[in-house]
């Protein structure tokens, strides 16, 4: 009985100390943002895409055109905005570029009627009366550019979260290594391949390190009083 306590202690100092490993690699990529927006950037791509995607030719000419929205789109990645707010404000700026000029373009981006999507952004422009056809064909252009954002933002966060965790996880093998060394003074085939299997699992076992731990004590300590 007490051996196996000892060998349970152990492995809750184990779980414990790669644990606490993962959550340090996490600290060190999550410091990367503080230069150029460091592990922020990734994903970024496929909502300059999608953005790219939708305003086609448009936005050449306007005070605050394609250059702009990206600024604001990027500032808005880097800095963590809810996504939902990501994507509504990217919907706005869209919006806010369709005019007369560049509504074929734009329709012609989510295969809309070009003619009639013109049609609707003049009667806009001009605070003319909306007709039922301006209001459907505008309500299929809001769709198709929700659906466009969407697939843009998802992937987007989708790419950022596997890239983080990626990073994270080299990260953890290059500290279990450096570690590893530091305790032994010397390096071996085998002492590589230990600290790189605890860098391994280091990270996706930093979040439940403290509930799996605490849960092996718990149920450790219910078998060992069943027996008594």
């Amino acid at each position: 009985m007490d051996e196996l306590a000892g060998d349970l202690g152990y492995i809750v100092k184990l779980i414990a100390a790669a644990g606490a490993l993962g959550t340090a690699a996490f600290g060190l990529v999550d410091a990367s943002k503080a230069f150029w927006g460091g592990m922020s950037n990734p994903g970024f791509g496929y909502i300059r895409k999608a953005i790219e995607t939708l305003l086609a030719s448009a936005g050449g000419a306007a005070a605050f055109g394609r250059k702009e929205i990206m600024a604001t789109l990027r500032a808005n990645w880097l800095n963590g905005v809810p996504k939902t707010t990501q994507k509504a404000t990217a919907k706005s700026l869209i919006h806010l570029m369709l005019t007369p000029q560049t509504a074929p373009a734009m329709a012609a981006a989510v295969g809309v009627n070009a003619d009639h999507l013109t049609l609707a952004a003049q009667h806009v422009q001009n605070d003319e009366a909306v007709t039922e056809q301006d209001m459907r064909v505008l309500g299929t252009y809001d769709v198709m550019v929700s659906a466009v954002l969407d697939f843009g933002y998802e992937r987007a966060d989708q790419f950022y979260r596997n890239t983080t965790k990626v990073a994270a996880a080299g990260c953890a093998i290059v500290l279990a290594v450096v570690a590893r060394w530091l305790m032994d003074g010397t390096f071996n085939r085998d002492s590589l391949l230990m600290a790189v299997i605890v860098g391994v699992i280091a990270t996706p076992l930093a979040p439940m390190a403290k509930d799996l731990a605490t849960s092996i004590t718990a149920a450790a300590k219910a078998v060992g009083a069943l027996k008594r």
